[in-house]
């Protein structure tokens, strides 16, 4: 079934037999941020009406906070929007954001997933992780590497939480980031982008440089 039809993170873990646990894996990194992206955020916070629907919040509160990070690995991977992800009838959908290798065939070709984000709409947080979970968990078959971590996020557009999913363990990040204190936020984001480019081999190191205290 799609993944919009999984309600509750407990009918995840039971279907596909995946434990949960919970501790702090982010960390959070040093990222420039600049002052037109500052200001511009304000703006449409300020000015426009950044929460009036599902879209709205997804177009002007959680993909210009995903494009201002993927700038830096815009070479190694592709950032999508609503991208179908399919594995079998039973896992297949749309995730709101899939950030996925990048192709050598080209920019239009989809390649393995590393992470999923998925909108917390209205709010829930509860039917956003059962969605991400399992699409966590299609994008793990797809892969056909069940050691590969794949990380997920769900958010609201002002709250932000983290996961990642390695072999049957899944692991949520228990503290969550905010939009308020866009600087810590931020460097989780990037922190999740760089873990991405570790398990792509582009990296040796196990953390990045310039973790804030």
């Amino acid at each position: 079934m799609a993944f919009s039809n999984y309600k509750t993170v407990d009918a995840v873990l039971k279907e596909f037999q995946i434990t949960y646990t919970e501790s702090n894996f982010v960390i959070e990194t040093d990222f420039s941020i600049s002052d037109y992206f500052r200001e511009d955020l304000e703006f449409i916070r300020e000015e426009g009406a950044p929460e009036c629907s599902e879209y709205a919040i997804c177009e002007n509160l959680i993909y210009p906070l995903l494009k201002e990070v993927w700038k830096k690995y815009y070479s190694k991977f592709m950032l999508w929007s609503h991208k179908s992800l399919n594995y079998d009838e039973k896992l297949s959908g749309f995730p709101e954001y899939i950030l996925s290798k990048r192709s050598l065939l080209g920019k239009i070709v989809f390649d393995q997933p590393y992470f999923m984000l998925v909108e917390a709409k209205q709010d829930n947080f509860e039917v956003g992780w059962a969605q991400c979970l399992v699409e966590m968990f299609a994008a793990q078959k797809l892969n056909e590497n069940p050691d590969q971590e794949i990380f997920g996020i769900t958010s609201n557009g002002s709250v932000w939480q983290f996961g990642k999913l390695k072999g049957s363990l899944f692991t949520k990040n228990k503290k969550y980031y905010l939009l308020d204190d866009l600087n810590k936020l931020l460097g989780a984001i990037n922190y999740i982008f760089f873990q991405c480019e570790v398990l792509l081999g582009g990296e040796e190191r196990s953390e990045p440089e310039n973790a804030m205290c």
